[in-house]
C-alpha cells in the first residue's frame, strides 16, 4: 500500500475544509426546516446503483445494499466481498481482489469451508402453511417443526444448502441438524459467491463467465489482461 504524501494530505484537508465551506452557504440558502450534513471524505468509493455501493472512511467499508450488509448471504460470501472492497477501495488493488475470489473457490471447492461460514439467514414473515411458494428457507423451517419445534412469524431460520438430489429449495437443511451432510459446493459458488463477486468485478473486466471459468480452474488468459 503506497504510504500518503504531504501534498496528498495537505490536499484531503483542503478539500475537506472547502467542502464545509461550500455547506455552510448551501444550508444559507435553504429554508430554516432544512439543513445539510456533512458525512465524511471518502477517497474512493464503488457504486453498483443508486442505493447499492460502498466506500471507505478510516480503513472501514461502509456499504449499503451490498451482500455483505445483508443476512441471506452466507458469511463466507460477505467476507469474500468485503475483501474484494478492501483491496480495491484501500490499497487501489484489482489483481488482489481476484486472488481473495481465487482462494475462497479453492477453499469451497475442496471441501474446507466450515458450516458455520455457509449459513443463510431468511426471517420467516408468515404462518407456513399461507406461503405459496416454497422457498429454501420455509423448507427449512418445516424440517425444524419436525424436529417438534415449533416456528412462527418473526422466526430467523438458520440453513445451508446441502448436496443431492432435487430443487435448491428441497436441499435446505437447518444449521443445527446438518450434520452428517455435504453442502453443495456449486450452489455456494454459482449461486452466492459469483454474484456477489461479479458485481464488483464486472467494473474490472471480470464477466460471470470469466468468474465460471476462474472457478472451473479454466482461465485461458493472464489476469494483466483484463486491465
Amino acid at each position: 500500500m503506497v504510504e500518503e504524501s504531504s501534498e496528498q494530505i495537505a490536499l484531503e484537508a483542503e478539500i475537506k475544509q472547502q467542502a464545509q465551506k461550500f455547506l455552510k452557504y448551501l444550508n444559507s440558502t435553504l429554508p430554516e426546516s432544512m439543513e445539510l450534513e456533512y458525512e465524511g471524505f471518502y477517497r474512493r468509493g464503488f457504486f453498483v446503483s443508486k442505493k447499492r455501493y460502498a466506500v471507505i472512511e478510516d480503513g472501514e467499508i461502509i456499504a449499503k445494499g451490498l451482500e455483505l450488509v445483508r443476512r441471506d448471504w452466507a458469511p463466507i460470501v460477505k467476507n469474500t466481498q468485503e475483501s474484494v472492497l478492501m483491496a480495491i477501495l484501500k490499497e487501489g488493488d484489482s489483481d488482489k481482489a481476484i486472488e481473495e475470489v481465487k482462494k475462497v473457490l479453492k477453499r469451497i471447492k475442496k471441501g474446507e469451508v466450515d458450516k458455520k461460514e455457509l449459513i443463510i439467514h431468511t426471517q420467516i414473515t408468515k404462518p407456513l402453511n399461507q406461503y405459496k411458494q416454497v422457498g429454501p428457507h420455509v423448507v427449512a423451517a418445516q424440517r425444524i417443526e419436525e424436529h417438534g419445534v415449533k416456528v412462527s412469524r418473526g422466526t430467523i431460520i438458520q440453513y445451508i444448502i446441502v448436496k443431492g438430489k432435487g430443487s435448491i429449495s428441497q436441499r435446505a437443511v437447518p444449521y443445527e441438524y446438518c450434520e452428517g451432510y455435504d453442502y453443495d459446493k456449486d450452489y455456494y459458488i454459482n449461486n452466492q459467491l459469483i454474484p456477489a463477486v461479479e458485481r464488483i468485478m464486472y467494473s474490472f473486466g471480470y464477466s460471470k463467465k470469466d468468474l465460471q471459468d476462474l472457478a472451473a480452474g479454466e482461465v485461458q488468459q493472464s489476469l494483466d489482461a483484463f486491465f
